[in-house]
């Protein structure tokens, strides 16, 4: 139960305390603390008060600037900083602390200056964590500051109980919301953000009046160059580069920015593991660039995350990173920081980074799908929620004085909004005047804008821009921002690459890694289709797709996974199956060739044995079904099995029956729940990949056991094995809705 306040003082603490404002000078020497760096959002704030001698850090040398501030740590601040006499005080007695209390001197001098809450049981709760809007009540009394009329914020409504002393601190010049509406009067306040707080109000207390600055009604055109989800496509990165350079010779101000997922995909990333893509990336010129969630593809390999590791070392650029976690990773050692610089270094991660363009600062800040650990391999490197963590970032910015912030993401335009999206991420959190997207592979022809909150409210607009996939295009948008940061027009497309001349420099640089690839790619297998294997994905005209229906490719793949488990284990192995989203091409009519096959299953996933339930087995076809008729990435293609279902029933209650074909007496019977079967499957659905947590369950009970045998290589072998490649499906996987549709 909340306890009850005492009412406010909306009057002006009767002692004027200004003249006794402690010196207070930014530092210019490096940091104290191990964990503040200069260029940090709250370096000067925390370097400026500790040596002044109002604020500590902890034993291990560090600060911890995010960690929250409580209402005592909070009146000792004030009170130092204030230069209060803390020892001759009238001795109030509080219910919960004590005289002797370390923080009683503290409390006992603001409670003289109404200038700290009292609950109405007489207890200060010192230990209770403080919001920005308790903060603003405490430093307004502390300072006999009046209010005359209303403050900008929003979400400070004229019947808030902070509103008044919210109004005096932004009337004082010292009110720094977290955005031009938004003063977070909810929000927890951080000790870096009270450093910098207290810091700002001190600076505005002991200045000279100044004449009020005229509006010079400046602005800053800002163009950004963008692409997302390359997919190691580096024959097409020659296109790339013109259309750069002749962006940037018709352009000023110019920041070119990747949204992830450079890796996986092609010939290129199986035999280079990221080199070819970085050295032309690297040559092209990139400011920043987020990770996608297949930049996690490799963390379950033997080498672990050792290829993405070298990709950040080696890039001629930042990586931003605001809710991934590296730390527990040693490959990342020296590589990662969970701070914002304005002062990035290339080949370093950082949750944020300030790049001065022509004077102006601009803040960009990255985000990665939390669905990462579903759809790869992360192994140690651990994902937070991508609203706190943008709040954060956006907080920091702003701390620093930018007010020109960039949202570097892949978490997917319109993606499921019960993960993470660019859409509520703009109406969620305010400040964002960009978001440069992928994941999701959207054509965005033009920018999104978004206007308003989640509850409809009217906000200043956000933009969002989306490249496509590929290389296919270069994503283009002019913004023009006035003095305080806000949008106030803006112009984007997409430059069709197609169109575009390779550049000579970029071929030049690509050639030893093509003669490479061409050589695997262009081997054939021994094997000459009839006609096309063909990997569908959903139109607006048809929902067939490989991530939805019963295809021949997945057939092979799964029939091939099958008889290969088999020769590794004397217990029957009833089924196999395979995630359509791990299906990632077709091969046309002809001779096939390695670069054809390996196209297929990009992923370099290995086999796995598992034993599982009928029960689970049955789970995860619920899994497997519940986005039907629609996409989904964990669709399982199904071999020595037959799957009914149906669409129209409710998701978690679709399947029909699951059968599988019993050698002993030659057909086809039904799972029982409390038998265990031993199943295959590849080592990325079996470890719970997609969203299947009783595979994961069984992964973790030992259960599952990696044969380390390549994919691809497999499904070549089934090819080779086959006298004939049917062309046509087998009903193993038959939706009984669209069945009696039709």
């Amino acid at each position: 139960m909340t306890k009850k306040r005492n009412k406010f003082y909306a009057a002006t603490a009767a002692v004027a305390v200004t003249a006794t404002v402690v010196a207070v000078t930014p530092a210019l020497a490096a940091g104290t603390f191990s964990d503040v760096k200069a260029g940090d959002a709250h370096y000067e704030g925390i370097t400026a008060l500790h040596e002044a001698g109002v604020i500590k850090g902890y034993p291990d040398g560090t600060f911890k600037p995010n960690q929250n501030v409580t209402r005592g740590q909070a009146a000792k601040i004030i009170a130092g900083v204030l230069g209060l006499d803390t020892q001759k005080v009238e001795n109030p007695k509080f219910a919960d602390i004590p005289t002797s209390h370390q923080y009683y001197g503290p409390i006992a001098a603001l409670a003289a200056l109404d200038a700290i809450e009292i609950y109405e049981d007489n207890t200060i709760e010192p230990n209770e964590t403080i919001t920005r809007g308790e903060l603003a009540f405490m430093i307004a009394q502390a300072l006999g500051l009046e209010a005359e009329g209303d403050s900008p914020f929003k979400d400070v409504p004229a019947d808030n109980d902070y509103a008044y002393f919210v109004t005096a601190l932004y009337e004082a010049g010292i009110a720094q919301g977290l955005s031009e509406t938004q003063f977070g009067v909810e929000q927890n306040v951080k000790r870096g953000q009270l450093a910098t707080f207290i810091l700002n109000a001190v600076n505005t207390l002991t200045e000279e009046p100044e004449t009020p600055e005229v509006t010079t009604g400046d602005t800053f055109t800002l163009s950004v160059l963008h692409v997302n989800d390359t997919h190691a496509r580096a024959d097409k990165m020659p296109k790339l580069a013109t259309a750069v350079k002749e962006q940037r010779e018709a352009k000023e101000n110019v920041l070119t920015l990747h949204a992830g997922d450079a890796f996986s995909g092609t010939l290129y990333f199986n035999e280079f593991h990221g080199k070819a893509d970085l050295e032309l990336l690297n040559e092209i010129g990139f400011d920043a660039m987020v990770f996608g969630n297949h930049e996690f593809d490799l963390g379950s390999s033997p080498e672990g995350h050792q290829a993405l590791a070298d990709f950040v070392a080696g890039a001629k650029f930042s990586f931003v990173s605001a809710n991934v976690d590296f730390s527990a990773d040693d490959k990342f050692k020296g590589l990662f920081t969970d701070l914002v610089s304005s002062e990035p270094e290339n080949g370093k991660i950082y949750s944020g980074i300030v790049k001065e363009i022509n004077g102006e600062k601009v803040g960009i800040f990255g985000l990665t799908t939390e669905e990462t650990k579903d759809i790869a391999s992360p192994d140690k490197v651990v994902f937070s929620n991508y609203i706190e963590e943008a709040e954060k970032a956006v907080a920091a910015f702003e701390g620093m004085g930018v007010n020109k912030i960039i949202a570097l993401t892949h978490i997917g335009y319109n993606d499921n909004p019960n993960v993470d999206n660019d859409i509520l991420l703009a109406k969620s959190v305010p400040g964002i005047d960009l978001i440069v997207g992928g994941h999701d592979h959207t054509k965005l022809e033009e920018p999104f804008v978004v206007d308003t909150n989640t509850v409809g409210e009217d906000k200043e607009a956000t933009l969002i821009v989306q490249a496509n996939e590929y290389v296919n295009y270069l994503g283009t948008i002019d913004v023009t921002f006035d003095e305080n940061g806000v949008v106030t027009e803006y112009d984007g497309k997409l430059i069709d690459l197609g169109e575009v001349a390779e550049d000579e420099a970029l071929v030049k640089l690509l050639a030893p890694y093509k003669a490479h690839v061409d050589g695997v790619n262009n081997k054939e297998i021994g094997v000459t289709l009839t006609e096309d294997l063909a990997s569908p994905r959903a139109t607006e005209n048809s929902l067939e797709s490989v991530r939805s229906n019963e295809t021949v490719l997945g057939n092979i793949i799964t029939d091939g996974m099958l008889a290969k488990a088999q020769k590794y284990t004397d217990k029957p192995v009833v089924m196999a199956f395979q995630n359509g989203g791990g299906i990632r091409a077709a091969i046309p009519a002809g001779n096939i060739t390695v670069g054809q096959v390996i196209t297929v299953l990009p992923f370099g996933n290995t086999l796995a044995l598992m034993d599982a339930t009928g029960a689970e087995l049955k789970a995860a076809f619920e899994v497997s079904v519940k986005n039907a008729p629609k996409e989904n990435g964990g669709f399982l293609h199904v071999a020595g099995a037959k799957l009914k279902y149906d669409s129209s029933k409710e998701v978690g209650s679709r399947v029909v029956s699951i059968e599988y074909f019993d050698k002993a007496s030659g057909s086809y019977v039904a799972l029982e729940d409390d038998k265990t079967y031993t199943v295959a499957t590849n080592a990325f659905t079996a470890k719970g990949g997609d969203g299947f947590d009783m595979f994961a369950k069984a992964y973790a009970e030992g259960r599952v056991t990696d044969l380390g045998l390549s994919d691809w290589e497999n499904f070549q072998e089934q090819l080779l094995s086959l006298k004939e490649v049917p062309t046509k499906t087998e009903g193993r996987i038959v939706d009984v809705a669209l069945e009696e549709a039709k």
